[in-house]
C-alpha cells in the first residue's frame, strides 16, 4: 500500500501532506515554492511509493471557482501527464486556511509563530488530506 499525498498549491508556496504508509495518519511534509514543486514531487516520488495524489480544489464559500483554479487545473493537467500511473483526484479546501489557523492557535502557538504562511500552507494541506480520508474511511454504502 502506498502513501496519500496530498498537495494545497499556491501561486508562490504550495503546502504538502502525506499519509504513512498504512493510510491511518494524515502529517505534514513541507512547504516549498512553487517554482521548485515539481522538483521536489520527482525526488519525493522516487524514494517513497504513492498511489494517490489530492490536490485541493479552489472554491469560494458560496461553491464557484476561486481566482486560483486556472492555475491549479493547468498544475493538475501537468502532474497527470508527469505522474501517470498515480491518481490525481481534486478535493474541496474551503475554509482550510481558516482552521490550519485555528488549529495553530488551540495548539498554542504564539503570533509570530502564526504568520508563518509557509506553515499555514503545510497544515492546510494536512487538513485537505485528513478531510479526504475521513470522506473515504466513514461514508456509508
Amino acid at each position: 500500500m502506498g502513501r496519500i499525498l496530498s498537495i494545497d498549491y499556491g501561486k508562490k508556496r504550495t503546502g504538502l501532506a502525506v499519509t504513512d504508509p498504512l493510510q491511518i495518519i494524515a502529517g505534514g511534509l513541507a512547504t516549498v515554492s512553487t517554482l521548485e514543486l515539481f522538483d521536489f514531487l520527482r525526488a519525493y516520488l522516487k524514494k517513497e511509493s504513492v498511489e494517490k495524489i489530492i490536490v485541493g480544489d479552489p472554491k469560494q464559500s458560496d461553491g464557484s471557482p476561486s481566482e486560483n483554479k486556472a492555475r491549479v487545473d493547468e498544475f493538475v493537467a501537468k502532474l497527470r501527464k508527469d505522474v501517470p500511473h498515480i491518481s490525481v483526484e481534486y478535493y474541496d479546501e474551503r475554509f482550510t486556511s481558516v482552521l490550519a489557523h485555528r488549529a495553530m492557535i488551540e495548539g498554542g502557538l504564539k503570533k509570530k509563530a502564526r504568520q508563518n504562511k509557509a506553515l499555514v500552507d503545510e497544515i492546510s494541506a494536512t487538513i485537505i488530506l485528513q478531510d479526504y480520508m475521513e470522506s473515504k474511511n466513514f461514508k456509508l454504502p
